[in-house]
């Protein structure tokens, strides 16, 4: 019998409460094992050392299918408890899971075993075993292009057009509090999206510059990069902890040689933590070690941990042990910086 969309989209996913993690056992127990338990372990008795130090400043980088698959909580957790002072991410993160989900849908549990034929037909994307209704990403797709339509038709970094999104929840009376995006508007902490129109946001601002072809809101990466890196510039000591690799991974690690081209000294990040799956054998940035990021000038190779598993297994166990190892940490409310 054929199957209706209801029958697909059903069984909400639950985003992890790393509040209810006793992760501090945990991560002592996995000190004194082996392998990736070890790595695990010293990745977050890292991350406690970074946000113990007063003079740094936390870049939490973000690439894959995160918040689709239940992370989304624990980053607004990091952020509403100053344990991360800025955000690079990918697109797809920050508006097809998160605004996407402030916005009241949802992501469903799924699975790779089924006809996406049959999935294409009836409006339902998959991302691996979850899937997302495509008729409520339009939605969300127009709601970027509403956005714009209201804002001076300027070029905007993402950062600036990412706070309007918080902004807009804001003002739309949004209950929620799991929202990244909104989380972020009102703790003042920055995020980028580098390939911002790699995501449902670039639907909407070209269904906005088609309308509007001769002015409207554009988007201008070189800004987002000269905007990180007056963060770095006058930031100076600063720490990454980075969930996959990709663009942000490389565009976070770039602010160092970009502000020693424009004459200013800075350090290289002092900390540094990656959560991945990819490895060196392809030559491909998100397996590339800091090590190596180490020979560019971007990263110290005396504080860094490569943790070599999936994370959705890893980042809840950090995220926890952090949250309730570290207390009392102050806002750096870096937003401030570009707020006029």
């Amino acid at each position: 019998m054929k199957r209706t969309k209801k029958d697909y989209l059903k069984d909400y996913i639950e985003h992890v409460d790393i509040k209810k993690i006793d992760a501090i056992p945990i991560i002592q127990m996995y000190s004194k094992m082996a392998f990736q338990a070890r790595t695990l372990a010293y990745g977050a008795l890292l991350y406690e050392k970074m946000l113990n130090d007063e003079e740094i400043t936390v870049i939490l980088c973000l690439a894959g299918s995160l918040f689709s698959a239940g992370l989304k909580n624990a980053v607004c957790d990091l952020i509403r408890n100053n344990l991360v002072d800025v955000i690079v991410s990918s697109g797809a993160i920050i508006v097809d899971q998160d605004f996407f989900e402030a916005l009241g849908f949802r992501h469903y549990i799924g699975s790779p075993d089924v006809d996406d034929k049959e999935l294409n037909q009836l409006h339902i994307d998959r991302i691996y075993d979850t899937f997302i209704d495509e008729d409520e990403l339009r939605i969300c797709d127009m709601t970027v292009a509403e956005i714009a339509e209201k804002l001076e038709k300027r070029p905007y970094s993402s950062r600036e057009f990412i706070w309007e999104m918080g902004k807009y929840l804001k003002e739309k009376g949004i209950k929620t509090d799991d929202s990244v995006v909104l989380a972020a508007y009102e703790k003042n902490v920055p995020i980028f999206v580098p390939a911002f129109s790699d995501c449902s946001a670039g639907f909407g601002l070209v269904y906005h510059q088609v309308k509007n072809p001769d002015k409207h809101v554009s988007i201008d990466s070189v800004k987002d990069f000269k905007e990180l890196t007056e963060i770095k510039i006058a930031a100076k000591e600063t720490g990454v902890v980075m969930i996959g690799g990709g663009v942000p991974k490389n565009f976070t690690q770039d602010v160092v040689v970009c502000a020693d081209i424009l004459e200013k000294t800075v350090p290289m990040h002092k900390y540094a933590i990656q959560i991945t799956v990819a490895d060196v054998r392809d030559g491909a940035l998100s397996g590339s070690t800091f090590k190596e990021a180490n020979s560019w000038g971007k990263v110290d190779s005396s504080n860094e941990q490569m943790i070599f598993c999936e994370a959705t297994i890893a980042f809840p166990i950090i995220a926890a042990y952090v949250y309730q190892k570290v207390k009392n940490r102050k806002s750096k409310n870096w937003n401030k910086l570009f707020l006029k």
